[in-house]
């Protein structure tokens, strides 16, 4: 999630294992572990585009990590800290903060490399958005009180609620599942397969709903009722499958570019579609500015005839207020 998030949360488990008397303390102590994982954005390089997503939630978020990092983490606040907190009281409450880094990067729908070095499956629950206000105004409310007045009430108040919540868009994930499911088979798809369903920006309302029918995918906004369960259906369009064994042929095996696709193919889970305007570019069809639009939120951009040459990461951002707008309407239930 937004470092703000992962802090906060990051906080809120120090606290729960911290005396009443050191809350403060655990507080910014578990704020700067829950973060720390994200230093691997720094992990990057001028000649090869594609490093910092192959390297971003990748061995620093792995539960086997957590030690480590909570380790490094302890000895970098230590010299500030060493008058006020028992090193192993700054180690539990650091290796609290960063155990949780992971975990909750794994609750949205990017995918984080929990299981590294054993596996490099890119974990995704997609129960929560990546930037959510809601859920991290409310976590920012709770914790403040627990720091200002130093009570573990309000702290577990706040770790109630975060379980709430995600467990609230685990459900509402369930029904948007079903729903695009049964949308399949209203339309005929039959032979649909590879149904997936990830909340919208800011929202566990409006979900981007994507499935496979023979080469292509089509996307959809399903919109939950949170009390009711009631579907509400924005319809998208389909996008254009990316047969990567094919547009391989013609590249060289160990190619630099051939790598590089198959580098984003692995980032993207398989879910590659040919951008609808922009030749020799292929997204990541699982995010969009909108729900139901196909025009990717990144991809890659390259030229077939310098299989030497790195394909270029690019963002497709559309910070037009009419998008905002247009969300807007459909986290409300306009028609």
């Amino acid at each position: 999630m937004d470092p703000i998030s992962q802090g906060a949360i990051g906080a809120l488990a120090a606290a729960t294992v911290s005396k009443p008397d050191q809350v403060r303390y655990a507080v910014a102590i578990g704020w700067i572990g829950g973060m720390l994982a994200d230093a691997d954005i720094f992990i990057r390089s001028e000649t090869d585009p594609l490093l910092n997503i192959e390297y971003h939630r990748h061995f620093s978020h792995s539960l086997i990590f957590i030690p480590l990092g909570g380790l490094v983490c302890a000895s970098l606040l230590w010299f500030f800290l060493r008058n006020r907190v028992d090193f192993r009281k700054l180690l539990l409450y650091a290796t609290a903060g960063y155990a949780t880094a992971g975990l909750l990067d794994a609750c949205t729908s990017y995918g984080t490399q929990l299981l590294w070095p054993f596996s490099n499956l890119r974990v995704a629950w997609s129960v929560i958005s990546i930037v959510d206000p809601f859920f991290t105004g409310t976590v920012l409310c709770l914790l403040g009180l627990g720091w200002i007045r130093s009570n573990p009430k309000w702290i577990g108040m706040g770790c109630g609620f975060v379980l709430a919540y995600l467990s609230f868009g685990a459900l509402q994930n369930q029904r948007a599942l079903r729903a695009l499911e049964d949308l399949a088979e209203i339309r005929g798809d039959t032979n649909a397969d590879r149904f997936t369903v990830k909340p919208s920006i800011g929202n566990l309302l409006v979900w981007r709903g994507i499935y496979k029918i023979e080469e292509d995918f089509q996307v959809d906004a399903i919109r939950v009722n949170p009390l009711s369960g009631e579907i509400l259906v924005y319809k998208g369009e389909r996008i254009h499958g990316v047969d990567l064994d094919k547009l391989k042929e013609s590249l060289p095996e160990e190619s630099v570019l051939s790598r590089d696709l198959d580098r984003f193919d692995h980032f993207s889970a398989g879910y590659l579609g040919w951008h609808p305007s922009r030749p020799n570019v292929i997204g990541d069809t699982r995010y969009a500015m909108l729900p139901h639009s196909v025009i990717p939120l990144w991809g890659i951009e390259f030229d077939p005839n310098l299989p030497d040459r790195h394909a270029r990461f690019l963002h497709f951002r559309n910070a037009d207020p009419k998008v905002f707008k247009s969300l807007w309407g459909q986290i409300k239930g306009e028609e």
